[in-house]
């Protein structure tokens, strides 16, 4: 048995300028950080006593008897880019619902890959965890994703992502002293809309409007240096919440799927309650929203957004890490 843990991410600024459509012939960066929210994946060879091969366990279950015929898309990719022949138990359970802006879909991809490879005794570098998770959802899936995501669940923490060009990237980890870093935290809220998309159908309208938005990611673009030149420095850490809402304002401009009236009404009602600054987390449409305000001001900013589940949460470090590993289990495989 093999127990992987992936934490969901926080994309603060750049978002956008990490799809490929965008970075193979313009520059594109993020600055985006984990939280302790995470994707929990356990896997095992199955034995071999059951008139199924392989079992998948997530919002349902599937019983089959060849790789090919597993309906979740990046179990079946995993399975066949790890050429995974035994069959195979996987199991998946989440902090947090799908589908809701904080790369729950590449931390699955990261988390799984990282399982399977314990699982076959290999150690994998963080680098090869984030590229192969890019290769499956870009490459073999088609999916409309950029490549931010698989690179926060893969490595974890405060980073600043580079790209440029095909699948090249370079991670710069950020450095914030605690002080420092205890104030950000303490500034930020974080609220469920109640609702789930599918970020693959937005983010194809985005791209495709790539074209017509060069001036707004380019201005997305130089917001992230901005951005970590405030949480490092000793500027008033309210320019970070103001540059959120700057962002946040252009990135409504990329696609009219991105934002709704509700969302605009839950923005409204935070900024309304004392919120200097804020964003829809992912693609848009729905999911997660982050504000930015005075501590101050919370109670009322919560009181205000009553109807939506407000989530606390901690900024965490560590990335995909293998938290319980017996690659053997209880099951003695004959050879």
């Amino acid at each position: 048995m093999i127990i992987s843990r992936t934490p969901f991410r926080i994309s603060f600024f750049g978002g956008g300028t990490d799809y490929p459509a965008w970075y193979r012939e313009n520059r594109g960066s993020v600055f985006a950080t984990t939280i302790n929210k995470y994707c929990y994946i356990s896997c095992r060879y199955l034995p071999p006593f059951f008139e199924h091969k392989s079992r998948i366990i997530y919002s349902k279950m599937e019983q089959v008897k060849k790789t090919s015929e597993i309906q979740h898309p990046s179990v079946r990719a995993c399975l066949t880019l790890m050429k995974i022949k035994e069959g195979v138990e996987i199991h998946h359970d989440g902090d947090l619902p799908a589908r809701t802006g904080l790369g729950s879909s590449s931390s699955f991809t990261v988390g799984l890959l990282n399982a399977l490879n314990g699982l076959k005794g290999n150690i994998v570098s963080k680098m090869e965890l984030a590229k192969d998770a890019i290769h499956i959802e870009q490459d073999m899936l088609k999916e409309n994703v950029g490549s931010q995501d698989q690179i926060c669940a893969a490595y974890g923490g405060f980073n600043l992502i580079e790209f440029n060009g095909d699948h090249r990237f370079k991670i710069h980890p950020v450095t914030i002293n605690q002080k420092r870093l205890n104030l950000l935290q303490d500034h930020l809220l974080l609220f469920f809309t109640g609702i789930s998309r599918y970020a693959s159908e937005i983010a194809r309208e985005q791209v495709k409007r790539i074209p017509h938005n060069k001036s707004e990611l380019n201005e997305m673009f130089d917001m992230v240096q901005e951005a970590i030149d405030i949480v490092k420095g000793s500027r008033d850490i309210a320019k970070f919440g103001r540059l959120l809402n700057e962002s946040w304002q252009i990135k409504k401009r990329l696609s009219k799927l991105i934002t709704t009236p509700a969302i605009d009404d839950i923005y409204y009602s935070a900024v309304k309650a004392g919120a200097i600054g804020g964003k829809l987390l992912g693609a848009g449409g729905g999911g997660f929203i982050l504000f930015f305000a005075e501590p101050g001001a919370h109670r009322k900013i919560k009181k205000s957004l009553g109807h939506l589940l407000n989530v606390p949460f901690k900024f965490e470090n560590f990335g995909s890490q293998i938290i319980f590993y017996d690659p053997t289990g209880s099951l003695e495989r004959s050879k």
